[in-house]
């Protein structure tokens, strides 16, 4: 189905219209992970992956358009889904795209998801307060996933554009 500038593409209506408090919830988040212990950009490239590995496209697009607002070439960007073998990337951004896609995806059978030598790498390149904040980044992505695959927001570049019909 192909959707017109008067089809809807939500699933549902703005979800704050109903829980006013997921507002609250989201600010926090984003307090939370603005410490700028973590940089934002690493923090963009975890929740493009995590876009990229539920399949959705308001996440990709949303998190596309704050890399390319931030500066990130083109090819960092479309790297992203291929970041094990690209040479664009830190080891700092590894281990925390490492970190994201062991916590999202399911776990090799009788394994950890997070294996105690991921997490060592992890935090060889985060100290304390950096390794939690990013722990809490993945987990503000995983809270936006349920949002996003469920609800179906209009993709959009920018928080300040039109999400939900």
């Amino acid at each position: 189905m192909t959707n017109t500038p008067n089809t809807p593409i939500s699933r549902m209506s703005n979800p704050g219209e109903f829980v006013p408090e997921l507002k609250d919830v989201s600010a926090a988040l984003f307090r939370a992970t603005g410490n700028q212990s973590v940089p934002r950009t690493t923090m963009n490239l975890i929740h493009l992956r995590a876009g990229q590995i539920v399949g959705n496209t308001y996440l990709t697009i949303l998190n596309t358009g704050f890399l390319r607002k931030a500066g990130e070439t083109e090819e960092r960007i479309t790297a992203v889904s291929s970041w094990q073998d690209a040479p664009y990337f830190t080891d700092a951004e590894r281990a925390a795209l490492a970190l994201l896609e062991a916590t999202l995806q399911p776990a090799p059978h009788g394994r950890e998801r997070v294996t105690d030598e991921l997490y060592a790498e992890a935090a060889k390149r985060y100290d304390k307060k950096a390794l939690a904040t990013l722990t809490i980044a993945i987990g503000q992505i995983n809270f936006f996933i349920a949002l996003a695959v469920i609800g179906k927001p209009h993709p959009v570049s920018s928080l300040a554009d039109e999400q939900w019909d």
